[in-house]
């Protein structure tokens, strides 16, 4: 009897950390625009360099709270891109109200998630990204789930970027811990992790285990995940997401942007 008792305490108590962070979130007033989707700010969030402020090659990681309730526990995740001397970006990810799930479309690569505001995750710019570019869409082609979407626990849209970010070697990526559909391997039971170095064990995406260099050390309980980052000095909650001092994902210095675009402008007049 003391066992079933400490059993039951143990289950109790392990249900209410998981849901303690996407609780707070609910209980926090004002933290998502609960009106109609046909209304919802679509805007851009002015993250994104525009064409004439970038003229090389730009790929860029998003993610925001997914609409509704669902964003007190998860993100959406989607991927910008723009080649070298384009005047417009392309937006790639997946959206479950499409036959087809996968859409590649030009659109403002920083655009507001029905509401909820994007966060910038990683940002690849110059030859490493031009050379992300020109993989991408035969990666995207290859996608093992072209018409299936599952919110929960996958594949979803965090199941696409993190397939695609998986295929690339240029493109290491730690998505966020509450990016839930990221450890959905299908069939698979093991993986490399996105970012880059690690590996990861997921049973269908319930329950996992992953350790990285950029992600840290994370337990994956019913699609929610605890953790910590030594690298970026964090740790991970469900729901929240992760409280971390660094970012360890690839960003851009600004000079060295700069000066790796006035290169390509150079190269690209003296080819002219």
């Amino acid at each position: 009897m003391r066992r079933i008792k400490r059993c039951f305490i143990g289950v109790f108590l392990t249900l209410a950390l998981l849901l303690a962070g996407p609780l707070f979130l609910a209980a926090c007033a004002g933290f998502q625009d609960t009106g109609s989707w046909r209304t919802a700010d679509r805007s851009s969030a002015g993250l994104a360099p525009t064409p004439e402020q970038e003229t090389g090659a730009v790929v860029q990681v998003y993610g925001a709270r997914a609409y509704n309730w669902r964003g007190y526990f998860s993100l959406h995740t989607w991927i910008s891109t723009k080649e070298a001397g384009a005047s417009s970006y392309y937006v790639h990810e997946v959206t479950g109200w499409r036959h087809y799930v996968v859409q590649s479309r030009p659109d403002h690569p920083d655009r507001a998630w029905f509401g909820a505001k994007p966060e910038l995750i990683a940002d690849f710019r110059g030859g490493q990204a031009q050379r992300i570019i020109e993989q991408l869409g035969g990666v995207i082609e290859q996608y093992p789930y072209p018409t299936t979407y599952e919110a929960w626990p996958g594949p979803n849209s965090n199941t696409f970027v993190a397939w695609v970010i998986r295929q690339i070697p240029e493109m290491d990526v730690a998505l966020p811990s509450h990016a839930i559909g990221k450890d959905y391997l299908g069939n698979g039971l093991v993986s490399e992790v996105p970012g880059g170095t690690g590996y990861q064990l997921s049973l269908g995406g319930y329950f996992g285990v992953l350790a990285g260099v950029r992600e840290g050390l994370e337990l994956n309980i019913l699609g929610l995940t605890l953790g910590v980052n030594p690298m970026g000095l964090g740790i991970k909650l469900p729901g929240i997401g992760e409280l971390a001092l660094r970012n360890t994902n690839p960003m851009p210095e600004p000079d060295a942007a700069a000066s790796e675009t006035a290169a390509t402008g150079q190269v690209s007049q003296k080819t002219l």
